[in-house]
């Protein structure tokens, strides 16, 4: 089978002859392993949004998958520049794919991507990770003073380049294709600061759904012209939005309902009107909404961490798994950092025979591999080998 075929068949939960899987790792892992394989990157074009040496690994493990994302395509403005800022496309530590990422870089060593949300860059004994310098809108104190934020405009970007990337690097179509689109809820209290954005929730609730309304208005009209421009490359959309911590929802039921599920039901509705399937993100203990989200028409739940409450696999196979496709499960906490080799392949097969029965699942991590993790480990979970069933 073709990636392409595999992945399509497990999402129609199919056996495929072989369970599809996906890659999302840091930067230090991705130096790390390029260091060591050495992949061969002749004949790789579309260098100047994908750099080639990730794409070069990606093929020598074996991955079914791609992802374009939205801020790989940010055309604003040049006034959105602060004093001495330059764009630059490489430098974010989120950087978990081949793809590039713009921010704006400023000169005191912190950056701010299209939102506006500000990032500063901290080190750690095994490499770096960023953080929030500041929330921008946190100092708010009504709706005018919201609007006054440079909200992007979805002119602000320019996804005529999406076609010709994808021929270039997959003539045949023989990848699955999914397209990042951001997120809402999560995007939001980055902006506000998650304390103010929590008690806005409660106390006044006309500031978060003025900051979620505006994001939300971009989603919708970039995926438009994402999928008007590129729908017949592009398999899948895809979005994200932490809800939940390791043990249970950040806010309410209720207060998701009103506030969150709007915005995700119109991505999710658009994306089903041009004939493609919905992967959504959620860190953490999302078990509590899967009946929500399966109710909305999400097709992939993605990352499936064991270490969560009410996440466990095989009960998550058993009472979702004919309807709903799972992505992730590999534990990124204390299996791939911490684990033995033999305790990774346990692990692997345990996901691919019980996440992958029937189909319905793409092995992945449970996040992004983290740096603290041994390359042994990596190369292990990606042994072709274990990602057929019963073996």
């Amino acid at each position: 089978m073709t990636p392409f075929e595999r992945v399509q068949l497990a999402l129609q939960h199919q056996e495929p002859d072989r369970v599809p899987v996906d890659f999302l790792v840091t930067p230090e892992v991705w130096n790390k392993l390029i260091a060591l394989l050495k992949p061969d990157t002749s004949g790789l074009g579309a260098a100047e949004f994908v750099e080639p040496a990730r794409e070069a690994i990606l093929r020598q493990f074996e991955i079914d998958v791609r992802l374009l994302s939205y801020d790989m395509f940010c055309a604003p403005p040049s006034a959105l520049l602060k004093t001495g800022a330059h764009d630059d496309w490489w430098i974010s530590l989120a950087r978990s794919t081949p793809n590039r990422m713009w921010v704006q870089y400023v000169p005191d060593g912190t950056w701010y991507d299209i939102w506006g949300v500000h990032y500063r860059k901290v080190e750690h004994e095994f490499g770096s990770y960023q953080e929030f310098a500041e929330f921008p809108l946190s100092e708010a104190t009504s709706i005018a003073e919201l609007a006054a934020h440079p909200w992007p405009s979805p002119d602000w970007w320019d996804f005529s380049p999406i076609p010709h990337i994808i021929q270039t690097l997959d003539p045949a179509h023989d990848f699955y294709w999914r397209f990042r689109i951001g997120s809402v809820f999560e995007i939001a209290w980055a902006l506000r600061g998650m304390q103010e954005f929590l008690i806005d929730l409660a106390s006044q609730p006309e500031f978060p759904k003025y900051i979620m309304q505006r994001l939300s208005e971009v989603y919708i009209e970039n995926t438009k012209r994402v999928l008007d421009i590129a729908g017949e490359h592009i398999d899948m959309v895809y979005f994200y939005d932490d809800v939940a911590t390791q043990n249970s929802l950040m806010i309410s039921k209720t207060m998701w309902r009103e506030f969150v599920r709007p915005h995700h039901a119109a991505l999710i509705d658009l994306a089903h009107s041009y004939g493609k399937k919905v992967m959504y993100h959620c860190d953490g203990a999302v078990y509590p909404l899967i009946p929500d989200l399966m109710e909305l028409g999400i097709d992939v739940l993605n990352p499936i961490q064991p270490d969560a409450k009410g996440m466990d696999s095989a009960r998550l196979k058993k009472e979702f798994g004919d309807k709903l496709c799972f992505h992730g499960g590999v534990d990124i906490i204390k299996t791939l950092p911490r684990g033995t080799r033999e305790e990774v392949i346990a692990e692997v097969r345990e996901r691919v025979n019980v996440l992958g029965k029937d189909g319905g699942y793409i092995l992945c991590s449970s996040h992004h591999i983290q740096p603290d993790t041994p390359l042994e480990n990596v190369l292990t979970m990606y042994d072709t080998k274990l990602r057929y069933r019963n073996t």
